[in-house]
């Protein structure tokens, strides 16, 4: 009897014992970028815990993890490593013990980038920048050889070609030769342009209560045109604009191509002569839209360091007499808005009509201003290059401190143009943005002051390495009057804040006038900031800013702040957030921002 209990007791402790498996860690002794590696992608991390591994089991993926080191570190560079695989069972639980020494990293030799084809059917059209696709190739002769690099390097040249004429166009070769024992890789890649490919005429699908005119005023592209993805993301973008779509898809359509080309092969093999595949392909624009709903409602909350807490109710109506309406009311600590506008569909040309007005209340560094609206304006072009007109009619009340309260009234006329040459509009890395503003009330009609205006601001973005960028920014205005009283608060000039010259309150410099700031005649201000990118999505920057806004230029005395931010690219655009001293008032203050404003 006792025989067996003891049969059994020993089955249940090996059952036990199988069911809990062994229990062991995992020491990496290596570089701390291939220790993660390591750590995220070994056997012997995978197996931890598993109740079914034995100690045998647990010896044989010890005895493997060598092998698979090799095969690991070299997707990093290191074709030739030292690696030593033991097991340490001296203590109460066993460590899986591994150590690299990832020896000298192989690097990118010889690069042979071969192009096929790649030749306009056209003659008067100019040939193809093959030099400009060379030096772009992101993985050039010296850099260490890792394997996600070279795949990047691949999908980024691939991406570069069929955005802008040959859509089809596709890697038919590459190779990577390792000579471990030079440290040395050469590179070989052959890409074949296809077809060029020019756009064809519009195709729209999903239109039930709207026109085509909708959407054919809003295009620029013309028949016969070079293929360009960045058009047709410029096109998807003004019809998403246009709040009539709850979603909007701009493509061209590829099957066409494929059609062309089965019917020619079809045709090859009837026809007594070789019949040619066709060297340019004909895509027509096919744009699947889906309407919006007639009405919407959306509220939000918020806070800005610039304006304080912020509640927002915002209202959409698609028909209203055959106009989209907007309307919005804005609740912040220091600024209030109530405003609807009137848009009239997209005219032929891209032209974009609208008349609407609004209250705004303003509450600032002691001047408090009640400004009412009416306007007009004429808007068009493109992201890369906007214009617009403006008239508009106000009235405003303005309360400063220990004053009595004014009121001015003005109609004053402003052109607007933008330019953007970026290479990314919502998250750029390298190009400009350039804004300036004309205009003024120079006739004396329903004006108390006759004035002019002009106004500039721009953005450099300039890569300093791959993970460095040098933002320069700048804005000047002036107003020419032959006084100040008269012209309305909204075109006179004030700085600081977000994005002016950080380390000060919002719109705190400018002209003071007993205890309060109020805006001056002129507006000089510039920026220089260092962004560090850690990571793709992540990075550090130091700034640092002056500038001032005064009644007369030549003393205007510029006040200066300077710090450090992060920052994150997040899906709606660079989110920024920065910690600046103020030199002149010996004051820290934290801005949040997200983006830039032109």
């Amino acid at each position: 009897m006792a025989q067996i209990l003891f049969a059994v007791a020993a089955l249940l402790a090996t059952v036990g014992a199988w069911a809990q498996g062994v229990a062991y860690t995992v020491a990496i002794d290596a570089p701390k970028p291939l220790a993660e590696l390591l750590r995220n992608n070994l056997d012997l991390e995978r197996w931890r815990g598993n109740p079914r591994l034995d100690r045998d089991q647990l010896q044989r993926l010890v005895k493997g993890a060598p092998e698979q080191v090799q095969t690991l570190v070299a997707t990093e560079g290191y074709y030739s490593p030292t690696v030593e695989a033991t097991l340490d069972t001296s203590g109460a639980q066993p460590v899986a013990r591994i150590t690299v020494q990832p020896g000298e990293p192989v690097l990118v030799g010889d690069v042979d980038l071969e192009l096929r084809g790649f030749a306009s059917a056209e003659a008067n059209n100019s040939p193809f920048d093959a030099g400009a696709l060379r030096t772009a190739w992101a993985l050039p002769r010296g850099r260490v050889f890792r394997q996600p690099d070279w795949e990047a390097a691949k999908r980024a040249l691939l991406r570069q070609v069929i955005a802008t004429r040959y859509p089809r166009a596709q890697l038919v070769d590459t190779s990577a030769t390792v000579d471990p024992e030079a440290h040395r890789a050469n590179l070989r890649v052959v890409i074949d342009s296809g077809p060029e490919a020019r756009f064809g005429g519009l195709r729209i699908e999903g239109l039930k209560r709207y026109p085509e005119t909708v959407v054919t005023n809003l295009n620029t592209i013309k028949p016969g045109e070079e293929y360009s993805e960045a058009a047709l993301q410029v096109l998807q973008g003004r019809l998403q604009d246009t709040g009539y779509f709850s979603s909007v898809e701009v493509t061209a359509d590829m099957s066409s191509v494929m059609q062309e080309q089965v019917a020619t092969l079809e045709e090859q093999q009837t026809a007594p002569a070789p019949v040619p595949l066709p060297s340019t392909a004909t895509l027509p624009i096919l744009i699947r839209v889906t309407e919006n709903k007639y009405r919407n409602v959306s509220a939000g909350l918020g806070y800005s360091t610039n304006t304080g807490n912020r509640a927002t109710l915002q209202y959409d109506d698609l028909s209203v007499f055959g106009l989209r309406m907007k309307s919005n009311l804005t609740l912040e600590t220091r600024r209030q808005v109530a405003r609807a506008d009137f848009y009239y569909p997209t005219k032929p040309g891209g032209y974009n009509d609208s008349f609407g007005g609004g209250m705004e209340r303003n509450d600032l560094n002691g001047e408090i201003t009640t400004t009412a609206t009416v306007q007009a304006k004429r808007a068009w072009g493109t992201p890369q290059l906007e214009r617009s007109v403006q008239l508009e009619l106000l009235t405003e009340r303005k309360i400063i401190d220990g004053l009595p309260a004014s009121r001015a009234k003005s109609l004053p006329f402003t052109y607007n143009i933008t330019k953007r040459e970026l290479d990314n509009l919502l998250l750029p890395n390298k190009g400009y943005a350039l804004n300036v503003q004309l205009g003024g009330a120079p006739l004396p009609v329903l004006t108390d002051r006759v004035f002019l205006r002009g106004a500039l601001r721009f953005i450099d973005y300039r890569p300093l390495s791959a993970r460095a960028t040098l933002i320069l920014r700048g804005e000047a205005g002036a107003v020419a009057s032959k006084g100040k009283d008269g012209i309305p608060s909204t075109y006179l000039f004030r700085a600081g804040g977000d994005q002016s010259v950080r380390g000060y309150g919002y719109q705190e410099l400018g002209v003071r006038v007993g205890d309060a700031i109020t805006g001056g005649r002129y507006l000089l201000a510039g920026s220089a900031e260092i962004d560090y990118w850690l990571k793709p999505q992540y990075g550090v920057a130091v700034f640092y800013d002056a500038g001032n806004a005064g009644d007369v230029f030549r003393e205007l005395k510029p006040r200066a702040g300077y710090g450090v931010g992060a920052r994150w690219r997040s899906p709606v655009g660079p989110i920024n957030v920065d910690a600046a001293y103020g030199q002149a008032i010996h004051k820290w203050r934290l801005h949040f921002s997200l983006g830039f404003t032109f």
